[in-house]
C-alpha cells in the first residue's frame, strides 16, 4: 500500500519541526517522491549523514510503504 504524501510530511515534521518540507509525487502514484528539506539539524552534517538523519525519521517505511525517495536536503542559509 503507497504512503500518502500527508504521513511522508508528518514523519518528517516530526522530526524536523522547524524544517521547511517540500515533497513532490514523482509519479503520481504515491509510491516515489522527491523531498526537500531544509533544517538547521542539517547543519554541518555531510549529505550522507543528513540523508541517513531522514531514512531514520522514516522509522523503516523505506522500501516498504514507501518505494522511492529522493532527497535534497540542506541547512538553511545563515
Amino acid at each position: 500500500m503507497p504512503m500518502p504524501a500527508e504521513t511522508l510530511h508528518a514523519y518528517l515534521a516530526e522530526a524536523f519541526p522547524d524544517a521547511e518540507i517540500a515533497i513532490d509525487d514523482l509519479a503520481g502514484d504515491g509510491d516515489h517522491y522527491r523531498a526537500r528539506i531544509v533544517s538547521s539539524a542539517f547543519a554541518g552534517l555531510s549529505r550522507v549523514k543528513q540523508h541517513q538523519l531522514v531514512y531514520a525519521a522514516l522509522k523503516g517505511q523505506m522500501g516498504g510503504e514507501l518505494h522511492a525517495l529522493a532527497l535534497e536536503t540542506s541547512a538553511p542559509e545563515a
